[in-house]
């Protein structure tokens, strides 16, 4: 009994607060849900933004509370509490709360092994994205319906929406695939995660092996559609200015530039110990939560405050060039290459920049494969796109 007044509760909250947002996610919707999972073995990949909307409710409480067996939780980057750093080593645990235990697929492995998956037979995903390739959320999905294949396992995924829903950048080059670029994606995809897993399904990228996808949509969204983030997704994404900046600013990662890590406003700043770079200054120091060992640690930095620009959105690459210009640096200025050409996912954007090209004929270089994108595109989308 206590089971399902948990679960009435739940849905009470997710509808009273879906009448204002409007926007009902895919885990919202537990009456689909729950059906879908009776007497299964399931594996969860979710995170801190795994929540029911308008609360503090986890889908992994919810589903344990509702008498569903989750076998294994599935922890991607930053950790099942996302509170890990970028890039830092997740570690194997057990949930505090309900006992199960915590997998860690950002680590020694970056997906469920054989194993797991033989213990499995729903692979769940709710994490929340934002829409840029090298954000490893959806490398993670990716893996994950690699794993799904050779196992023909089913992989259920609760939709959410794309804060940064364009499309822009380059198309990735085969020979340029990582964790930062797992899939045949712009840097801005325009897709949720549903539907890039409809479109690596379609593709056969994850195998050719059939299994079955399920994406459980979302209620009252639609491309182009503002949405605000309740929960940050990672340490450094802490609010909306940040996360339209990131495609932006992310290629600044491959340079000594600092933007912000080691601040409460990452992402919002972008600073270089040399006065030259801007009036603006900030001094990155250790953060818990934020960064703890951010880059030019306790040096002064100089440069420029984006916290109140308008953001109108997309990818723009008049930051990076600018600091580039005014560095003075040359060839010398994106210090680890072979990470920029990854995160880019191209090398000809690296070798324009340093060819002194403009932006605008930068931008021209990508839109060959950007229209052949955009067809393939179209055949995946769940929501309307009347843009």
């Amino acid at each position: 009994m206590i089971r399902y007044r948990f679960l009435a509760f739940c849905l009470f909250i997710c509808f009273s607060f879906s009448a204002v947002s409007q926007v009902v996610t895919g885990a919202d919707q537990l009456d689909r849900l729950l059906p879908m999972l009776k007497n299964k073995r399931v594996g969860l990949i979710v995170n801190q933004t795994s929540l029911l909307s308008g609360t503090s409710v986890h889908l992994l409480d919810t589903l344990v509370s509702s008498g569903v067996r989750v076998a294994y939780v599935f922890a991607p980057e930053h950790g099942f509490r996302g509170d890990a750093d970028a890039g830092e080593y997740i570690s194997d645990g057990k949930d505090r709360n309900t006992g199960v235990p915590i997998v860690s697929i950002y680590g020694k492995n970056k997906r469920p092994t054989a194993e797991q998956m033989a213990e499995l037979d729903v692979l769940l995903f709710d994490i929340q994205d934002v829409g840029a390739r090298f954000y490893t959320y959806i490398s993670t999905m990716f893996h994950a319906m690699q794993a799904c294949s050779e196992s023909s396992k089913t992989m259920i995924v609760l939709d959410r929406p794309n804060p940064n829903d364009y499309i822009d950048g380059p198309i990735i080059d085969e020979s340029l695939k990582s964790f930062v670029g797992a899939v045949s994606v712009p840097v801005l995809h325009g897709l949720t995660v549903g539907e890039l897993a409809r479109m690596i399904q379609g593709e056969k990228w994850a195998g050719e092996k059939d299994f079955l996808l399920e994406v459980i949509p979302m209620q009252g969204w639609e491309h182009g559609d503002f949405y605000s983030l309740p929960v940050k997704p990672s340490p450094n994404l802490p609010n909306d200015q940040a996360i339209r900046l990131y495609p932006s600013l992310c290629f600044f990662e491959a340079t000594n530039v600092s933007v912000g890590r080691g601040t409460y406003f990452p992402f919002q700043v972008i600073g270089y110990p040399d006065r030259k770079m801007g009036d603006f200054s900030f001094t990155p120091e250790a953060l818990p939560g934020f960064d703890k060992n951010p880059l030019q640690k306790g040096n002064v930095c100089y440069g420029v405050d984006l916290r109140d620009v308008k953001v109108d959105g997309g990818l723009s690459l008049r930051y990076f060039l600018d600091f580039y210009r005014r560095s003075g640096l040359g060839k010398a200025f994106i210090s680890r290459v072979q990470f920029f050409d990854l995160l880019m996912g191209d090398k000809p954007t690296r070798e324009a920049i340093l060819a002194g090209k403009s932006e605008a004929e930068i931008k021209a270089l990508w839109q060959p494969g950007l229209n052949r994108y955009k067809r393939l595109r179209q055949k995946y989308l769940i929501y309307p796109d009347r843009r």
